[in-house]
């Protein structure tokens, strides 16, 4: 009956702990199980409610508990969801909005859910942690920042070993008046210091990739930006193993030894080992044919399983002369940075993680905010002040000393930290992670950590938009920089010509248009944006052309109502080496003597014949041409970008809507595929969707 009953207990659980974390099984009768959360602990030794309630209703009432909160979680989560969007359309982060809503939520002011939540929910943070290091380790692509690979190393150890040491010394001296550090012995507030200081050096790729996106930046400074953002975010997760184990040993009173040394290198090394299986694990989900639905949950699952993993094994070993403890963040990271690098899977595994990501910050970051202590953070606001200042100095003399020793200009040094104050997600994940580590700290420290991340989070952003427009490389809407933004010289102004330029200012070409009968510009269409600058020209010669036609012009088109202009404008074009000329002619026997000079005819007749024709057998892409199909556009880019020169097509991380339809390159036209190589200049048309497009674009040039 007693093997029955321990059979029975085991069972039950098993299947509590799905919900609510590991366990450990003892030879004790009293306490056969060594649970995680206190309210768990105290359930499970209600021995008597064992013999009188019975099992079965112990179990359910259990269960019961769990699903109610689940279920009150989720409806909390959509409501976060939607509040996020709210503080995004103000210009405020996301992130922000879901740990509102969690504070709201939580124990400290509608009790919506139990202080127990995040314990029993601990599921939920170990699925999130695993997506958020799934998702780090696919955006570190070695073949996208190996040219600057060099500056990035300098300014990412120079801002470690700064920003570090700074941040450190300053939260010691600061858990002298922190309430929950203050009655801690010296080495204690040691291990909070090397545990704080670890989480303030992380940083965060996605609002840096947003701030980006919304500048449409692109240069040097921000390509190496980029890569030193994600490169840290590596760094510190293996910096994060390594400052767990070393306060696990001051914090337990087991010290430093050579023994020490030696379970540390052991449980990097099962780290490493564990993210190559994890990463032939998902290499194998991503291969086999199924539904993306099905990929999806394997992939949560694995994730998941990770975490789980790990706990039981700390348990499992707790005791043992060879105590481990395999860091699931580097497990996990390690296992997104062999697919993205080592597999041709790169961008299946990013279309997944893109589908999941939302759902997942939203529980996650919601889920946060419920375990925020209120009461902590009055206390702490100060702190978390002082901690800004001191992170803001550490990581801009990080990024100005590794600047100058990799020989970038003074400037590039001047905005280099300025640029890397962003922080989120993987902040965020590694604080949770301390307070799930170490019971000791719990929410308690992780809510003076957050603190200081959400000012980061809020202020970060505004410092790197400053950053990147000082060092020239935000490109925002009618504005014009040399090199980066198509020019466009328009002979003829009528109704056809003004509504080119417009179409050609929203695509964001720089637009000049002249014509020699001052009439016509007088006529000149007022609610033509002002950005379109308009000049009336006596005639076509170099004298009147001087300033309106240079070395920068990447198109003429000519549409005047004289042939003898119109040649006269593409022969002075062709002359300046402008690689596209495009003319309507008037009289189309002067079609040839305009055709070699290598412009493109237009005759409106024929034009609309073969558009028509065109309508009839491939309806699909006479939509494309005429704007009229949902989104998608057809565009042709200029490679410019040092970074992929000689890359693979296969290689480019484009979002997938993104298509390559043709690749010119001197007078040859190829047709592209996966292993056709980019070179600088060439002139790629690629088609897809208006955020997509604005991405690739600046992936790949202008």
């Amino acid at each position: 009956m007693g093997t029955s009953k321990s059979v029975i207990r085991l069972f039950i659980n098993v299947m509590n702990n799905v919900f609510t974390g590991p366990f450990l099984i003892s030879e004790s009768a009293s306490e056969p199980f060594l649970p995680i959360s206190h309210t768990r602990a105290a359930f499970l030794r209600r021995e008597e409610g064992w013999e009188k309630a019975g099992l079965t209703f112990i179990y359910l009432e259990k269960s019961m508990s769990i699903w109610i909160t689940l279920g009150i979680f989720v409806l909390v989560a959509i409501s976060a969801k939607k509040v996020g969007q709210w503080f995004s359309a103000v210009g405020l982060p996301y992130i922000t909005g879901y740990l509102l809503v969690g504070v709201i939520a939580g124990p400290f002011v509608f009790a919506l859910l139990p202080k127990e939540a995040t314990s029993d929910l601990r599921f939920i943070d170990d699925i999130s942690l695993a997506v958020i290091a799934f998702v780090a380790g696919s955006e570190l692509y070695y073949k996208e920042i190996r040219s600057r690979l060099n500056t990035i190393s300098w300014i990412s150890g120079s801002v470690i070993l700064i920003a570090a040491p700074l941040g450190g010394i300053a939260l010691f001296v600061l858990t002298q008046f922190i309430p929950f550090t203050q009655d801690m012995l010296v080495t204690e507030r040691v291990a909070v210091a090397i545990l704080g200081s670890t989480i303030l050096l992380a940083l965060s790729p996605p609002s840096t990739i947003a701030v980006i996106k919304e500048l449409r930046a692109k240069g040097d400074f921000t390509r190496t930006l980029l890569g030193v953002t994600i490169s840290m975010d590596v760094l510190i997760i293996v910096l994060f193993a390594v400052a767990v184990a070393v306060a696990g040993a001051i914090l337990t009173g087991l010290g430093f030894s050579l023994m020490f040394v030696a379970v540390l290198a052991i449980d990097l090394g099962a780290a490493v080992i564990a993210g190559l299986v994890v990463g032939k694990l998902l290499e194998a989900i991503l291969r086999v044919r199924m539904p993306d639905i099905a990929r999806i949950g394997l992939i949560v699952g694995l994730g998941w399983g990770v975490f789980a993993a790990s706990h039981w094994l700390t348990v499992f070993t707790k005791g043992m002369t060879l105590e481990l403890h395999v860091e699931a963040l580097l497990v996990a990271l390690i296992g997104g940075f062999y697919i993205t690098n080592f597999t041709n899977l790169r961008n299946p595994f990013e279309h997944l993680l893109h589908d999941i990501s939302p759902v997942v910050y939203v529980a996650f970051f919601t889920l946060t905010g419920v375990g925020i202590k209120l009461d902590i953070l009055a206390q702490t606001w100060p702190i978390a002040v002082a901690l800004f200042a001191v992170r803001f100095v550490g990581i801009y003399l990080g990024g100005w000393v590794g600047s100058r020793f990799a020989g970038e200009s003074k400037k590039f040094g001047q905005f280099a930290g300025l640029a890397l104050i962003t922080q989120a997600g993987i902040a965020l994940g590694l604080a949770r992670e301390v307070a799930i580590e170490f019971p000791a700290l719990g929410d308690a420290f992780a809510t003076m950590v957050i603190s200081v991340i959400v000012i980061n989070e809020v202020i970060g952003p505004m410092i790197l938009k400053e950053a990147l427009k000082r060092v020239g490389e935000a490109n925002l809407p009618n504005t014009h920089v040399a090199g980066l933004t198509r020019n466009a010289l328009i002979f003829g102004i009528e109704p056809q010509s003004l509504e080119l330029a417009k179409q050609l200012e929203q695509s964001d070409w720089q637009v000049i248009m002249a014509d020699t009968d001052r009439d016509h510009v007088a006529h000149f269409d007022a609610d033509t944006p002002s950005s379109i600058l308009v000049h009336h020209i006596t005639g076509i010669d170099d004298e009147q052309l001087k300033g309106l036609l240079t070395g920068d012009t990447d198109a003429v088109v000519t549409l005047l109502s004289d042939d003898e202009d119109n040649l006269k404008a593409l022969e002075l074009a062709y002359k300046m080496g402008v690689p596209r000329l495009v003319v309507r002619p008037n009289d189309l026997s002067n079609a040839p003597d305009m055709a070699e000079l290598g412009a493109l005819t237009i005759d409106p007749t024929s034009a609309m014949v073969n558009l028509l024709e065109q309508t009839v057998v491939a309806p699909q892409n006479t939509s494309i041409l005429l704007g009229q199909d949902s989104g998608r556009e057809v565009v042709q880019v200029t490679v410019s970008n040092k970074d992929i020169d000689g890359m693979l097509l296969r290689d480019l991380r484009l979002p997938s809507d993104v298509l390559f339809m043709d690749l010119t390159r001197g007078d040859s036209v190829i047709l592209p595929n996966g292993y056709t190589r980019l070179r600088l200049n060439d002139d790629v048309t690629i088609v897809g969707r208006g955020d997509s497009l604005t991405e690739a674009k600046l992936k790949i040039g202008y």
